[in-house]
């Protein structure tokens, strides 16, 4: 019996529905906003229904249009677009959009109406990756979904429809430490390092983290056409102007989502010095070496990877990056790692790692603050009693810290193997550094003029540890933190609290030194 005998034969009370709303309610549920395309048999159905479901629908007047536009919305919302077309001709004007849509690395969905399944044995239609996952994970792309003719319009009983959840954004990938401070030894040894900021960079929302590495280190950039305005072309390090001269006399070049193709000469001489070191940072690993072999590859997110670079520069005072990015270097990987805190622990859980099972402890489902030191003390007295020599480590924000600072005597009542990291901003999120906090003190009370988010500067939590006879230090610079850390963990005799003091505050002042224009060539 076929399925749309049995549709019609089941129970009449029973809500039916068709596949045309099938396929509108699993885009809708997908979060896909926009549908781009050109109706006929089989598909005006599936267009009719998705706009029903919310779906704007755009009728285009050629298919090719219509996928270019659907792969545009894409690129631009971080969300597939859809393009909807017809079977034979329909599918074959959009593959040049498609084709498009993979060169670029934009998400696209393109739906296809085809014959009815009992002919797809006489001649199917050519085949690409399918669902909403396969065009936003990794390298984004487009994905094919062919819907048979006598499926959307097929009446199936709505509470046998299982529709899938909405899949999560893609996982954020980071590069290697070691690769890392290797592009960050060769960036440091350049005489005319130069930045190239391709699409991928402005796909990955990584315009933050790029302007302040250009700010921060002084570098010149230059942007793709579509890497436009990840920086603005009027950033006094923009080299757009000289763009021919900023290649050939680059000595270092650093390409952030950028490809060594025809746009950019394929990286050979005469356009480039014959040894240009390049770096390549790319989410996608095929990507990595074609035509010109890397001095550095960072395979990864873009945004990642730039946090990352940021993290091992040496500008003060530190930030969250920073801090993690010197602590991750000297971890035991059989440590445990407790964590609590706002920043604290949404950061350090993307760049502290973990080796092995059950060796992690955070806030957890509940989100709790205050449980740090207690997880700290249960997972030390857990290794002191397997006498397995593991540390704890126990990173805490000096907010988190201070709601259970005090069992600090606990753990050096009992000598346990704990080495507590605050990491300092002076506030719940944020908060003023002393000179800040003294002239706003001049306006009033504190209970009327201070804002609740902030806390005591420079509070030197680390004396509590003294106190009670374990080790304390004060840090402020990626040496001092470094040189704390090591003694910590070298020092097996007794507990230890480092005071980590990073900026109260993200905001950055803008420079405009670049050596294209101020320096010999």
């Amino acid at each position: 019996m076929s399925e749309t005998n049995r549709a019609a034969r089941s129970d009449g009370d029973e809500e039916q529905v068709s596949g045309a709303e099938v396929i509108a309610q699993a885009l809708k549920t997908q979060d896909v906003e926009y549908m781009f395309g050109i109706v006929g048999i089989p598909v005006t159905e599936i267009a009719v229904a998705a706009q029903r479901m919310g779906v704007r629908y755009v009728g285009m007047r050629n298919e090719q249009a219509a996928c270019y536009a659907a792969s545009a919305i894409g690129y631009l919302t971080g969300r597939p677009g859809v393009c909807l077309v017809v079977s034979g001709p329909g599918l074959i004007h959009a593959l040049g959009g498609m084709a498009n849509a993979n060169m670029n690395c934009w998400p696209l969905i393109v739906i296809g109406g085809s014959s009815e399944r009992s002919q797809e044995t006489m001649g199917a239609f050519q085949e690409f990756p399918q669902a909403v996952r396969s065009s936003i994970y990794g390298r984004p792309g487009a994905c094919y979904v062919d819907i048979p003719a006598d499926f959307v319009n097929l009446q199936v009983n709505v509470n046998s429809v299982r529709y899938m959840e909405c899949c999560m954004p893609p996982p954020v990938s980071m590069a290697e430490t070691s690769a890392i401070c290797m592009a960050a030894t060769v960036i440091r040894n350049a005489k005319k390092p130069l930045l190239i900021i391709g699409k991928g960079a402005a796909y990955a929302h990584a315009e933050e983290g790029i302007r302040k590495l250009v700010e921060r280190c002084k570098l010149p950039f230059l942007p793709t056409p579509m890497g436009k305005g990840v920086i603005p072309d009027n950033h006094p390090n923009c080299v757009a102007a000289a763009r021919s001269r900023a290649l050939q006399f680059a000595d270092v070049i650093v390409l952030f989502g950028a490809r060594l193709n025809w746009i950019l000469h394929f990286g050979l001489p005469p356009r480039y010095q014959p040894d240009v070191k390049f770096i390549q940072v790319d989410i996608c690993a095929e990507e990595l070496g074609n035509n010109v072999k890397p001095a550095v590859t960072l395979l990864g997110d873009i945004n990642a990877v730039t946090k990352q670079e940021l993290a091992s520069q040496k500008s003060l005072p530190m930030n969250y990056y920073t801090v993690f990015y010197h602590v991750q270097e000297q971890l035991p990987r059989d440590c445990f790692v407790v964590s609590e805190g706002a920043n604290t622990m949404d950061i350090g859980r993307t760049v502290l790692q973990n080796y092995l099972p059950r060796h992690r402890l955070d806030a957890g489902t509940f989100g709790t603050m205050g449980v740090g030191l207690g997880f700290a003390i249960a997972a030390a007295i857990l290794a002191k009693a397997r006498n397995t020599g593991q540390r704890v480590i126990c990173v805490e924000g000096d907010s988190a810290f201070g709601f259970s600072g005090m069992e600090v005597e606990t753990i050096c009542r009992y000598n346990l193997p704990i080495i507590l990291l605050v990491v300092n901003n002076n506030g719940i999120y944020q908060g003023f550094d002393v000179d800040s906090w003294k002239e706003m003190l001049k306006f009033g009370d504190a209970t009327a003029v201070a804002p609740p988010v902030c806390l005591l500067p420079n509070s030197h939590y680390e004396q509590v540890m003294t106190a009670f006879g374990g080790k304390g230090y004060f840090v402020q610079t990626p040496e001092e933190l470094q040189k704390s850390l090591r003694e910590s963990l070298a020092d097996t005799t007794a507990p230890s609290l480092i005071n980590i003091m990073i900026e109260p505050q993200a905001t950055r002042k803008a420079q405009d030194f670049h050596w294209l224009t101020h320096s010999k060539i």
